[in-house]
């Protein structure tokens, strides 16, 4: 007897960062709008379907967009107030199975293949969350239907709204890619939907004449791996043929925890940048106690003026959570590159996370400061007062304590405000 086929949904929110926006600034409906940097070096979070339609989309530079769509409004991105919301939509997604696995604030999958019994067929699932999500959080949603993760992806493309000239068209809002259905709606996709197929990718099969997904499916995989190695080769085969029997993941723990920012203008000055690596290790190091993690690798990444971007790891003999060891660790890495070109993006990752426990001291750390105890000092008072009560001493500036949060300066820097207006971050 053959296994029941799963049901697995893809659920992705409408243009979230600009919907949930405009909750708060119903006044802009209908206008195009883009979320972002709004700074020279900015880039585009999201874009309203008008703005779509002047050719903005995410990743895009601010620059870019404006000179698209002069008429567009734009707003700095709020990352705390966006993972609010976010986490709010999937906890009603838990509401219909423990199997969720969110890849992003925006989307996630969900297997209800055990909830059919009782909550009805993927069809009457994905309308009830959409009615769930609009009721409860007055957010719009595709939800792609399938067999499988990556075909309920694609299936939940299919089902968004779509940005044309003359406004806005709305989607069907629910997709089903029906078991025995795969490979009629495969076939005929670009070659370019499948994943794993980045542009480098692309060039290779398009040089075997391959433009569609059909086109790998029915290439022998012999052909596939001599042209992509087996790994891919094998893994893109697969997918073409409707192959992909991943399950969906709940609770996977972070494999990294980091940030980085892009500064308005280069920064040549080594002590500047000093001062910047502290406050990123001071941001890092709270994101990884939170998660109950330390890091045993910490990696620098610098991009210069220019664009060439470089990285440079250590593998520390003890794994850290705390801000002087991560601060530590990436001022020896910067310490032996040349800034003097200019930095125009800086940042510090922590890596090869393991559970946080006791550990053992260092013979550095006997009889030194007892940073383990200061930095539970330091979490509790930011859980009361706030995370600006309490930060590094080079982190503060004219205007108080510029402690970073997750988040800060994600698509770039925003212009300053004007006249002291603009919203707080």
């Amino acid at each position: 007897m053959s296994e029941p086929s799963r049901t697995i949904l893809h659920v992705d929110m409408d243009a979230f960062f600009v919907s949930v926006e405009l909750l708060r600034r119903p006044g802009l409906r209908g206008r195009p709008v883009v979320v972002g940097g709004t700074g020279a070096r900015g880039v585009v979070a999201a874009a309203s379907y008008e703005a779509r339609a002047y050719g903005v989309f995410s990743a895009m530079p601010s620059s870019q967009a404006r000179r698209l769509c002069p008429g567009a409004v734009f707003l700095p991105g709020d990352h705390a107030h966006y993972a609010e919301v976010s986490a709010r939509v999937m906890a009603i997604f838990l509401e219909f199975t423990p199997l969720v696995e969110p890849l992003s604030l925006d989307e996630a999958f969900l297997d209800v293949s055990g909830a059919r019994r009782a909550l009805g067929d993927g069809v009457e699932i994905a309308r009830t969350i959409r009615r769930r999500v609009l009721d409860g959080e007055g957010l719009s949603c595709a939800v792609g239907i399938a067999p499988s993760k990556m075909l309920a992806k694609l299936a939940s493309e299919a089902a968004k709204p779509s940005a044309t000239p003359t406004g806005p068209v709305e989607g069907s809002g629910v997709h089903v890619i029906a078991p025995g259905q795969e490979q009629a709606f495969l076939r005929p996709l670009p070659a370019r939907a499948l994943w794993g197929v980045g542009p480098a990718t692309l060039a290779k099969l398009e040089r075997l004449g391959v433009r569609s997904v059909g086109d790998i499916a029915d290439l022998p995989e012999a052909a596939l791996v001599g042209l992509l190695g087996p790994g891919l080769g094998r893994h893109l085969g697969r997918l073409a043929r409707g192959i992909d029997l991943r399950p969906v993941e709940p609770d996977q723990r972070a494999k990294s925890i980091g940030h980085e920012e892009t500064f308005p203008t280069d920064h040549h000055d080594v002590v500047a940048l000093g001062r910047e690596v502290v406050r990123m290790a001071d941001a890092v190091a709270w994101r990884l106690r939170r998660a109950e993690v330390a890091a045993r690798t910490v990696t620098l990444k610098v991009r210069f003026g220019d664009f060439r971007t470089i990285t440079r790891s250590v593998t520390l003999a003890a794994p850290v959570d705390e801000a002087p060891a991560l601060a530590r660790a990436a001022g020896a890495l910067l310490a032996e590159i040349d800034t003097t070109p200019g930095v125009r993006l800086l940042g510090i990752t922590g890596s090869g996370l393991v559970e946080a426990g006791a550990r053992q001291l260092s013979f550095d750390e006997i009889g030194g400061p007892a940073w383990h105890e200061a930095s539970g000092a330091v979490d509790a008072i930011r859980e009361r007062f706030g995370d600006r009560a309490i930060g590094p001493a080079s982190a503060v500036g004219q205007r108080g304590l510029r402690v970073k949060r997750r988040g800060d300066a994600q698509w770039g820097p925003d212009d300053p405000p004007v006249n002291g207006e603009g919203r707080e971050r």
